[in-house]
């Protein structure tokens, strides 16, 4: 028996914790809408790819499923291979009650070769709907995204082509991601004024080193009613006890196509991690723990979007919904702390 027939025999035997809603997962409403998300949703980009699903794939979603996580959100080039994440995620999701889970797929970053295969156009966006939908087996995906803004497509062109995926009925929702404020805006008022279907849910970048969303985003996302998913929130995992002592071998620090850039880590910054590390043991936690916490402080952040090698690493993030309150004083504490960090300007914009 070879390793893909080993797990599809393995999860044909999974059923469901039967207290998989006990209360140790909370959801929040996304935006004004009356979809609920759960406060920390896996995202299937790293470690999800291959040739086929894996032993550790399928621990991950069903350990993941266990604890209350009902979101699970790709993109049609997570892997690698471009495409691989959606393929296994998708036999190992046929095995979970597909009307108690949210399936999420983004188009914009390169998928295929010529000038068809990527950013907003409407013929890649549906293209790649309808292969999206393809490779997971499902009929309709519970949120589709514009994954990035391209500035070379107008943007009613793109929100078009959204609005075309839920009236075809291959979407639920739809929701963009990475947009700055001026393009959001914009997007939501397009939408309104063309009749078209109304975003959800934005998807940014957001993290303790990476607060750029706190000077408009989240307040412009609440007035229009959209939620806001976090994506990064552990800063590719430099907000975790990995890199207390350094860069250790093998880590993403240590590759050198890795998006955490060796001079992120940095001497100046490990200090600065290791004082954040100190703060959340005094909080019981464990520095992941208390940056998710961070990030669900704020009601209006409806979901934190983590990464994972492992059902332990996720059942250890899961940990910090049990604590997300923070007093003003810890706050401007930590504040104080994050002022030391020294990371380029860019993220700040």
């Amino acid at each position: 028996m070879n390793t893909e027939d080993q797990v599809s025999s393995n999860t044909a035997e999974y059923q469901p914790d039967i207290n998989r809603y006990d209360g140790r997962m909370s959801y929040r409403n996304c935006g004004r809408w009356g979809l609920k998300l759960p406060a920390i949703t896996l995202g299937c980009w790293h470690n999800f790819g291959g040739d086929h699903p894996t032993t550790c794939q399928k621990e991950m979603i069903f350990g993941s499923f266990d604890l209350g996580i009902t979101h699970f959100d790709l993109a049609n080039n997570y892997g690698p291979p471009y495409g691989s994440a959606e393929k296994n995620v998708g036999k190992i999701l046929k095995n979970l009650p597909r009307d108690e889970i949210l399936i999420t797929s983004k188009a914009g970053y390169d998928m295929w070769p010529g000038p068809y295969g990527e950013w907003g156009s409407r013929k890649y966006m549906l293209a790649s709907l309808d292969q999206s939908l393809k490779r997971m087996g499902v009929d309709y995906f519970d949120l589709f995204y514009s994954h990035r803004f391209d500035p070379n497509t107008p943007l009613d062109e793109t929100l078009s082509a959204l609005d075309a995926a839920v009236r075809q009925g291959k979407a639920l929702y739809t929701g963009i991601s990475s947009y700055l404020p001026e393009a959001t805006s914009q997007s939501v008022q397009i939408c309104h004024q063309k009749g078209l279907t109304p975003l959800a849910i934005h998807q940014p970048n957001y993290s303790m080193l990476n607060r750029w969303v706190e000077k408009s985003l989240i307040d412009l996302c609440e007035k229009e009613g959209l939620g806001i998913i976090a994506f990064c929130p552990l800063f590719q995992g430099l907000l975790t006890d990995k890199y207390l002592d350094g860069i250790p071998e093998g880590s993403r620090a240590s590759l050198d196509k890795s998006s955490l850039r060796k001079n992120e880590v940095s001497e100046q910054n490990i200090r600065v991690i290791r004082e954040l590390n100190d703060h959340a043991k005094k909080r019981g936690q464990t520095l992941a723990q208390m940056a998710l916490a961070w990030i669900l402080r704020d009601s209006r952040i409806t979901s934190a979007l983590v990464g994972a090698s492992s059902l332990n690493q996720i059942t250890e993030n899961v940990k910090a919904v049990e604590n997300i309150t923070f007093t003003k004083d810890e706050l401007l504490l930590l504040d104080r702390i994050l002022a030391k960090i020294n990371l380029p300007k860019s993220l700040w914009a």
